[in-house]
């Protein structure tokens, strides 16, 4: 099988674009969340993405498919919010190893499918982890900064889980996304060494943080330089960010780090800012056309979509991105 780690010396690869947005369209009701299996299920069960792989396995197979027809090398499991942590709004804690698996295997086979069609690209799964819904470096109560709603420890344990099954379903590599708190993910990056050393495999991993507003910096307050430092310790196939903010807002923030790491660079930009309608209305036009600036400055290695980006954003992302060559990694860490 061939590695990421050489195609990723050989070309830009492109990562997909947002699955949330794509299952919006589906329309799914409350009764099509559940399916047969949770038809009696004690709460209510709409909005809970990852619960799809499970009962809309076929939807989720044909989102994949459309990103990878689109240009993608890599998509990311539909495992967003795959910990017990994020899953005790549904009471479903008991289904994430079970739910990170399936999702795993469902874009493995549609990976391969691809992969068997045309043998000089091969596609890539990405283990999506996501940050959960806890921040374990600031507390959530302002009249009690000491207080934490999480410890380290509840968060390595959860990442653990998540991260034993989506290997167990077949990922390719490992992706710590949308990193607000960098505790959280420190807890995540520890939970794969782990597994790693345990297992006694390698298993290269992405790291991608979030800078929330125009002050540059992440929600845990750190600028994106200091994101970086604070995880270079790390043995990493790639670092960068993605939401939060649209192609051209994130670009001061990959010139801040694209010459000072020796990892690859990712970023994958919303669709622009959201509208008044929390709606994204960037075209996949004007988005590829930022996104050529990263390139023209040979910032990235890894370039993709995140919120409103569809197969179409992604299909204009790849047609640009096919034409530069990738940012040069300095070793093959």
């Amino acid at each position: 099988m061939k590695n990421i780690w050489n195609e990723i010396e050989k070309r830009i690869l492109v990562l997909d674009g947002a699955m949330g947005t794509m299952l919006q369209a589906y329309k799914f009701t409350e009764e099509d969340f559940r399916g047969e299996r949770f038809k009696d299920f004690q709460v209510p069960l709409q909005g809970n993405n990852d619960l799809l792989s499970i009962t809309q396995p076929n939807a989720i197979k044909e989102v994949h498919a459309k990103y990878f027809a689109a240009g993608a090398d890599i998509v990311e499991t539909n495992t967003f919010s795959g910990t017990t942590i994020a899953m005790a709004d549904y009471e479903m804690e008991d289904l994430v190893y079970e739910l990170n698996y399936e999702s795993a295997k469902i874009a493995k086979e549609v990976a391969d499918e691809f992969t068997a069609k045309e043998p000089h690209k091969p596609r890539f799964v990405a283990g999506s982890i996501g940050p959960t819904n806890k921040t374990a470096s600031m507390s959530p109560d302002v009249n009690d900064p000491g207080y934490r709603a999480v410890t380290f420890d509840e968060l390595r344990i959860a990442y653990k889980q998540q991260v034993e099954a989506l290997i167990d379903g077949g990922v390719d590599v490992l992706l710590v996304e949308t990193v607000f708190d960098t505790l959280n993910a420190k807890a995540a990056l520890f939970a794969i060494e782990e597994v790693k050393a345990e297992r006694n495999i390698e298993m290269p991993t992405m790291l991608s943080g979030t800078i929330t507003d125009a002050s540059g910096r992440t929600l845990s307050g750190q600028t994106a330089e200091a994101f970086l430092i604070s995880v270079s310790h790390i043995p990493l196939l790639s670092v960068g960010f993605n939401c939060a903010l649209g192609a051209n807002l994130l670009q001061p923030h990959l010139e801040a780090i694209a010459n000072k790491t020796d990892f690859a660079v990712s970023a994958h930009p919303n669709a622009g800012l959201p509208n008044a309608f929390g709606e994204y209305d960037e075209s996949p036009e004007e988005m590829a056309g930022q996104i050529q600036e990263y390139l023209k400055k040979n910032l990235i290695n890894i370039i993709g979509g995140c919120c409103g980006t569809t197969p179409d954003h992604i299909n204009a992302i790849a047609e640009v991105a096919a034409k530069y060559e990738p940012r040069k990694l300095l070793v093959n860490v």
